[in-house]
């Protein structure tokens, strides 16, 4: 009995573990189409350097890119941007940006870039190139500043 039950314990193990796993690209090919419009739109002329689709038990729960540059962009199952994640000396595409943020930051924090943006819940979180990270909610009204 204990062997059976030992048994079905390592099957079910196994089968979980291969239901979680991840697949890697080289490329947009297995992006969604909204995805892939994104990408072209906002980074034409960026190298992808990887695509990992993250699995949870078999279904697709996210996509990430990662270009040549190492902007890292983060995709829902449908290919909604999620977040975005520029390498140091670069600033997230300001059509990216809701226009109230962008107004807020540069008002606020003029010398400052944006070099990520995160899409929450009950809004957005943005950190500045010098490590700030600034809450907004989803109309883009600034919230607090998040420790």
């Amino acid at each position: 009995m204990k062997k059976l039950f030992l048994t079905l314990a390592i099957a079910l193990a196994g089968s979980f573990a291969a239901s979680a796993a991840n697949d890697y690209y080289r490329d947009t090919n297995n992006l969604p189409q909204a995805a892939k419009i994104f990408l072209d739109k906002n980074f034409k002329h960026s190298e992808v350097s990887f695509v990992k689709v993250e699995k949870n038990f078999g279904r697709i729960d996210e996509y990430e890119v990662v270009l040549q540059d190492g902007t890292e962009v983060s995709f829902d199952r449908n290919g909604n941007w999620d977040n975005v994640e520029m390498p140091v000396k670069k600033s997230v595409p300001g059509e990216i940006v809701p226009p109230e943020i962008a107004r807020y930051v540069g008002q606020n924090y003029p010398k400052q870039r944006i070099v990520s943006i995160d899409k929450e819940s009950g809004g957005y979180e943005v950190e500045l190139s010098n490590g700030l990270d600034l809450k907004f909610n989803k109309a883009g009204q600034f919230k607090r500043i998040d420790d």
